[in-house]
């Protein structure tokens, strides 16, 4: 999947595949102006106003408070961008507005347009990372600017949108064996996902561990899904935490090893092993890097980019994090493609049994002694 020009008669189409369209220049040009003009529509509340009767420019900027004529040429331009309809001078929403834009829409991806505008201002600052090579770190800042509790709360709300896009696959995608009862849910914060997970395998209790700031926001929205002690958080740093010994049958961590560099990551899945019971699983659930450039899409490569810039890390491949988890000691499954998340994919590995545990130590050790044999020989 991509963004881009899109041809809109046979014409467009024909200069498009014959190479006549600079689409550098539209997708910098247009591109811009289309992601602001949603997400502003979204913000002054244009998608909310239409959401019960059509309405004219002058009602919908009474409705709003803003400027008539300003109202005017946003609605044309939501129009224009298949958001809105118009009928005479009376405008309504879309199929696609109704279904994605609106707060109580069960699809609604309104606070994650939202914090697009947040993100818009962190991406202002990409050509200083590309001369400096020096990340920003943005989700400290959250913790120490002046509105970080705003922010730090739409941030949650955006994510929380976010994970109900998928979170029915995933939890399917997950098979746990039938006596599996504790589930630890490492960066999970909003809990959207231990939440459908927990509501698949109802003996399951999971423990969500996030930074306390996140906690502290993502609480009401885990409360609105009434788990009570079934979902719950703990308030830690995930990289410092002890994790215990033997006790989760299952580990779960979505979207958060891009914040990490690699020995980190490492570090981490090792604490995690040792967590883990025997026969007990870990999902690492990421937005995918392929091996090679041109294999991953723009949006994988273009989120990679903007991980760099934020948390001085990036996306990962399948195989690198399969390396993490054999390396410590688990044993990796076949990696998994999300369908409802395009670019996003699960990397499970499994903690052996003890007679698996001494098998692999039995392949280790004959592979020791063939090394040394080897070097024998030389």
């Amino acid at each position: 999947m991509r963004v881009g020009i899109i041809a809109e008669n046979i014409l467009e189409n024909l200069a498009l595949k014959l190479g006549f369209v600079p689409t550098p220049l539209g997708e910098t040009l247009f591109g811009s102006i289309l992601v602001r003009t949603i997400m502003v529509g979204t913000k002054v509340g244009i998608f909310e106003a239409l959401a019960s009767s059509s309405l004219t420019a002058q009602d919908v900027a009474r409705s709003c408070g803003i400027h008539p004529g300003a109202t005017s040429k946003l609605l044309n331009a939501l129009v224009g961008s298949k958001l809105l309809c118009v009928s005479g001078n009376c405008y309504s929403l879309s199929r696609v507005a109704r279904k994605w834009l609106l707060k109580e829409s069960p699809k609604s991806q309104y606070d994650s347009v939202l914090f697009g505008l947040v993100e818009a201002e962190i991406i202002t600052r990409l050509e200083d990372f590309i001369y400096s090579g020096e990340p920003l770190n943005v989700h400290p800042d959250f913790d120490v600017s002046e509105s970080s509790s705003e922010m730090r709360s739409l941030y949650q709300r955006g994510m929380c949108s976010r994970a109900k896009l998928s979170a029915g696959e995933v939890a399917r995608r997950i098979i746990l064996n039938k006596g599996a009862s504790q589930m630890l849910d490492i960066g999970g914060s909003h809990g959207y996902y231990s939440v459908a997970i927990c509501r698949r395998y109802p003996n399951l209790h999971a423990v969500i561990l996030d930074l306390p700031s996140a906690v502290k926001q993502a609480a009401p929205i885990l409360a609105e899904e009434k788990m009570g002690e079934q979902v719950i958080h703990w308030s830690g740093n995930a990289l410092t935490e002890d994790l215990g010994e033997d006790k989760y049958d299952l580990v779960f961590i979505s979207q958060l090893v891009h914040h990490f560099n690699e020995s980190l990551n490492r570090a981490l899945i090792q604490r995690v092993v040792r967590a883990l019971r025997p026969g007990g699983t870990l999902v690492i659930q990421e937005l995918i890097r392929r091996e090679k450039p041109d294999q991953g899409g723009q949006f994988g490569a273009l989120l990679d980019l903007f991980f760099a810039l934020t948390s001085d890390a990036g996306t990962w491949t399948h195989q690198e994090m399969a390396s993490w988890q054999r390396d410590a000691g688990l044993i990796p499954q076949k990696p998994i493609w999300l369908r409802t998340m395009p670019g996003v994919g699960q990397q499970i590995a499994m903690k052996p049994v003890k007679q698996q545990f001494k098998t692999l130590d039995l392949i280790q050790n004959l592979k020791s002694q063939i090394q040394n044999k080897s070097e024998v020989y030389k």
